[in-house]
This record gives structure tokens, C-alpha cells and sequence, in this order.
């Protein structure tokens, strides 16, 4: 896939993260098979260079593993809370680390990016 389908792609992935029903759920995510998914069963993951709340994925990284967006007046439930991204969105954290998702997961369970550079993790049940 050329880099102009790329970017088109994540930007379609990113225009419907922010504007599905996802985003206006009181917790954008459930566990399921003991991995956390968002609301079509896609697997969501986390970034261990985020510190203290804040995301550290922009720019190139957001397109490969675009934030799981939130609604700009989303409030905090149980341990998903809306944290502000550089960019003045909104995107979920689930016990103050951002969460994402993976472009290259292509249909539910998949978690292709789990481990990815040593820095990507699937949020796991034992985690919750």
C-alpha cells in the first residue's frame, strides 16, 4: 500500500474513532476474552512511553496507532477518564494510561501490535 492510501486510510480510522458511538459511551471499552476491545471487538492497547497521563503519540505514531477518542464534555467513569491531547482533542485513558488502537488489526481478537517495539501492550484483564 503506497503512503497516500496510508494516510488516507488512518485518516478514515481516525474520523470514525472519533465520530462512532464509541465515543460517547460512558466506558469506551469492556474486556472480552480476557483483553480489553472497544465496541466492534477491536483490541486496545497502550503506549509505555505516555507518562503521567500524557499522550506521547502524535504525528506519524497517531496514524499507525490512533487514540481511542473521546467526546470533547466526556466525563470520568470508574477508571476511564478523557485526558486532553496536544492537539486539544479529547481521548480515553483507562487508570491514567492513553489508550489506542492499531491499524493493522484488521478484524476482532487480532493483536498484531502487542509487544511491538517493545513499547505496545494489549490492555489485559490481569491489568484491569
Amino acid at each position: 500500500m503506497n503512503h497516500i492510501a496510508q494516510s488516507w486510510k488512518a485518516l478514515l480510522v481516525t474520523a470514525a474513532l472519533t465520530l462512532s458511538p464509541l465515543a460517547f459511551a460512558a466506558e469506551p471499552a469492556t474486556m472480552k476474552d480476557g483483553m480489553m476491545v472497544d465496541h466492534k471487538g477491536m483490541t486496545v492497547y497502550t503506549f509505555d512511553k505516555d507518562k503521567d497521563g500524557k499522550s506521547m503519540c502524535t504525528g506519524e505514531c497517531a496514524t499507525m496507532w490512533p487514540p481511542m477518542m473521546a467526546p470533547a464534555g466526556a466525563k470520568a467513569e470508574g477508571k476511564f477518564t478523557p485526558i486532553k491531547r496536544d492537539d486539544g482533542t479529547m481521548q480515553w485513558a483507562y487508570d491514567g494510561k492513553p489508550l489506542y488502537m492499531f491499524m493493522k488489526d484488521e478484524k476482532p481478537g487480532e493483536m498484531k501490535g502487542d509487544g511491538m517495539k517493545d513499547v505496545w501492550r494489549v490492555v489485559r484483564e490481569s491489568q484491569k
